[in-house]
This record gives C-alpha cells, structure tokens and sequence, in this order.
C-alpha cells in the first residue's frame, strides 16, 4: 500500500496524459526515480506508482464513473456490521 493517494481530474484524455508526464517529471527532478504508470496511452485514468504516494488521475466521467473516494474513503461501520451494512 501507500501512504498517501492523490487523485485528481483534468478536463481531457490529453491533459490527463500531460499532467502524468509533468508529474513524473517533477517526481525525477527530486530524485524520485522508479515511477511506475498505467494507462498512459488511454488517458482516461492514470495511476501512478511513485512508491510511498499512488496518484490517480482521471478525466471527469471517468472519475465519477469509478468513484474511486468513495473506495478508499474511511466509511464508519454501522450497527456492529462489518461489511458497513445496517442489519434492518
């Protein structure tokens, strides 16, 4: 895992790809070397590994589509449910 993910949106699959490439370029320059990136050629959800921050970056409906916050969001469990659900 990580300890820290980023995610964030830009308005097209070509800014998506710019913002990864300006990233890992920002990333190299302060030594971090070994970025490991998915779904580059596509551009419409990036990942980026840059070891201890993973960073997502999405164009819009893509990111409302996979509501990737409300994954790794820190939903309180209800009712003694472990799964979150609420017993009725």
């Amino acid at each position: 895992m990580a300890d820290y993910i980023v995610v964030a949106s830009g308005t097209s699959t070509t800014q998506v790809v710019r913002m990864a490439e300006k990233l890992k370029d920002r990333l190299n320059a302060r030594g971090v070397k070994q970025i490991k990136i998915e779904g580059a050629p596509q551009g419409d959800w990036v990942v980026m590994d840059a070891g201890d921050v993973v960073v997502h970056l999405f164009r819009p409906e893509v990111r409302e589509f996979y509501n990737i916050e409300q994954m790794w969001s820190m939903t309180p469990v209800k009712d003694g449910q472990e799964d979150g659900t609420q017993s009725a």
